[in-house]
């Protein structure tokens, strides 16, 4: 399986850049007319989209090249890019009202820094909105090689609840028809991930491939957590 570390939409397959731009759509009411700051902005197409209902949208990420192409990509009056590091951010306490991060938290060498470091920017009311994979038990040694730790629920939870006061979790999942879950369950070989004809089963189920799918084959909500295949978690009542 490939990581990729960068996504590019005008270069990336659709469903790909769906499952991340689900995220940024789930985060938008918590950024209508609002300051908003997104940390690991990458090249800032998800930035983009918050800008469209944000007063004024901050998006930034240590990579400076990802930095030059989101200025040159995505420039609009409300919108700023800038170089910044995750654990160690240039901004006075209470600069935003939202705090996004997403599928960051993971990277980090010591990734409570990343809640603490949200709790010290948001204004009083703020909401930080992060997501991360889920894993049934917490690991240091993913399979990524760009994470460094994977998160299960409960230590994702526990981490983001030292500052906060509330933590509420959702999870983003495919939707899957019962002909889809059946199939899925019966394949104990793991042969659909290993063979493209196969996975091509899936148009029969009436599930799209992952490569394939659009926004609306995803969902983000509070049910089932036990099958979403990342979290995203809203956090309020910052600790300072």
């Amino acid at each position: 399986m490939s990581y990729p570390e960068r996504i590019l939409p005008d270069e990336t397959e659709p469903g790909v850049v769906a499952l991340h731009l689900k995220r940024y759509v789930f985060a938008r009411p918590w950024c209508e007319r609002r300051d908003v700051l997104d940390v690991a902005c990458g090249t800032g197409y998800g930035t983009a989209s918050l800008a469209e209902v944000a007063r004024e949208a901050v998006g930034g990420d240590i990579d400076a090249d990802a930095v030059a192409y989101a200025r040159g990509r995505y420039a609009r009056a409300n919108v700023r890019f800038d170089v910044v590091d995750a654990q160690a951010l240039p901004y006075e306490p209470a600069s935003f009202d939202t705090f996004v991060s997403f599928e960051t938290i993971e990277h980090l060498d010591d990734p409570a820094v990343l809640a603490r470091e949200a709790a010290r920017v948001l204004r009083d009311g703020g909401a930080f909105l992060v997501s991360t994979p889920q894993v049934a038990e917490t690991t240091h040694s993913p399979a990524n090689p760009f994470h460094r730790v994977e998160f299960s629920r409960r230590d994702f939870e526990a981490l983001l609840g030292a500052s906060f006061g509330e933590v509420r979790l959702f999870g983003q999942r495919r939707r899957e028809t019962r002909r889809h879950r059946v199939l899925r369950r019966l394949d104990l070989l793991g042969l659909r991930r290993r063979s493209a004809a196969v996975r091509r089963l899936d148009s029969l189920t009436g599930t799209p491939a992952t490569e394939h799918a659009a926004l609306d084959d995803l969902v983000i909500d509070e049910h089932d957590l036990a099958r979403a295949t990342e979290l995203v978690a809203v956090c309020t009542q910052p600790r300072r």
